[in-house]
């Protein structure tokens, strides 16, 4: 081997500290991205061996949508964080949407400063999906929605993170319309309220606002197929649902939207309605999804004082609550859009809940390892579309 002059040595010692290890990590953030290090420099042909020139640190990413969202930044090459409570062996499985050693886990508490500024104190990218469906004894709406926000955006700001994607919820309210509950929603008031205190501490964050999301490990197609949520055949509707309207969307298509919102600076400081191509009245879509599920002797039926009693035992449940007063209350909420801009705006083609429904559905048909013949059952009918 050729001997190396003491000068090459000194100048390779100079920026060996911006080039990373074959399966190592590369850190950038706001201080070094415009620099022009190597370490900033998006490297390879695109793919999950490839560096995007993202790092990301993507709080919720073992919800339904969390998932979604780490394989579409992995599949491209980006560095991800997760910060996750509880079991480590809940998130080892996000391992593989990326390649080795650019997915990385910490354990971090929503109410440390430190342990969350530790996770994101590298990232240019920082995902907020962290949210609760029922409150528990350690955590209220409140402290995740409002509090939690406001301390991922602050801590965010201060670590000189460029981009911050927070997700809210469609509906979200000071005041939202009240069904069952007296003084309305409280889960949507709090990610009103939860927008408003990221929009303080980072004005230029972008706001995700999703409708019903549908897709794996859902809990909209899953909820209804539940035998919990149907009980003996019967599906218990608000006025049996003729007087509520949804716009139900695909989980990759939000996916894929906040993908596109990384990338378009036009996005910064935006707030999307992340809703499906089209509307549905709720009893459409039960006809159609039990129609999916061959469900014999199925009805709609008014909800009585028997179904309500039964929400409020499984509200009680110390684990899951599959049932509970505020996800009834929001399930029959009309879905209201305002005009902000759509996943469309960020050149996202939506998926059209007839083309999923079908396979999401199959595992809770009725007799589901029976193998049908080739046009044994008619083909179920799209519900109609609300104009």
């Amino acid at each position: 081997m050729a001997a190396i002059s003491r000068a090459t040595v000194v100048q390779l010692g100079q920026i060996g500290q911006h080039i990373p290890p074959v399966f190592g990590c590369v850190y950038v953030n706001k201080r070094n991205a415009g620099s022009g290090t190597m370490a900033a420099m998006k490297r390879g042909r695109g793919g999950r061996s490839s560096f995007s020139g993202i790092v990301a640190t993507v709080f919720g990413a073992t919800g339904s949508l969390g998932t979604h969202v780490v394989n579409k930044l992995g599949k491209i090459g980006s560095q991800v964080i997760v910060p996750y409570r509880g079991e480590a062996s809940e998130v080892l499985r996000l391992k593989l949407c990326g390649d080795l050693g650019q997915i990385l886990f910490f354990p971090y508490n929503l109410r440390d400063d430190e342990s969350i500024q530790k996770v994101m104190k590298y990232s240019n990218v920082v995902i907020n999906m962290v949210g609760r469906d029922w409150e528990t004894r350690n955590f209220k709406f409140n402290d995740v929605h409002v509090d939690g926000a406001r301390r991922i955006a602050r801590l965010a700001r201060e670590c000189g993170v460029e981009r911050l994607i927070h997700f809210s919820s469609l509906n979200a309210s000071p005041d939202p319309q009240k069904i069952f509950m007296k003084t309305g929603s409280e889960f949507l008031k709090s990610k009103h309220e939860g927008e408003l205190a990221v929009r303080e501490e980072f004005p230029d964050a972008t706001i995700f606002r999703p409708s019903d999301i549908y897709g794996s490990e859902d809990r909209f197609l899953r909820y209804y197929a539940s035998g919990w949520r149907r009980g003996r055949g019967h599906l218990p509707l608000w006025k049996k649902g003729t007087e509520t309207i949804k716009a139900p969307v695909f989980v990759s298509d939000v996916a894929e939207g906040i993908m596109n919102a990384i990338k378009d600076p036009a996005s910064i400081g935006q707030t999307y309605e992340a809703i499906g191509p089209n509307r549905y009245y709720l009893s459409d879509l039960m006809d159609y999804f039990y129609n999916i599920l061959r469900w014999r002797g199925y009805k709609r039926i008014p909800i009585s004082p028997v179904f309500l009693a039964k929400v409020w035992a499984f509200s009680y449940m110390p684990s899951y609550p599959l049932l509970n007063f505020e996800k009834l209350e929001r399930e029959h909420i009309t879905d209201v859009i305002t005009g902000c801009p759509t996943l469309e705006d960020l050149g996202v083609k939506l998926t059209h809940i007839e083309e999923r429904a079908v396979f999401e559905l199959k595992p809770f048909r009725m007799y589901s390892y029976y193998y049908d013949q080739i046009g044994e059952f008619s083909e179920p009918q799209p519900p109609p579309i609300v104009a």
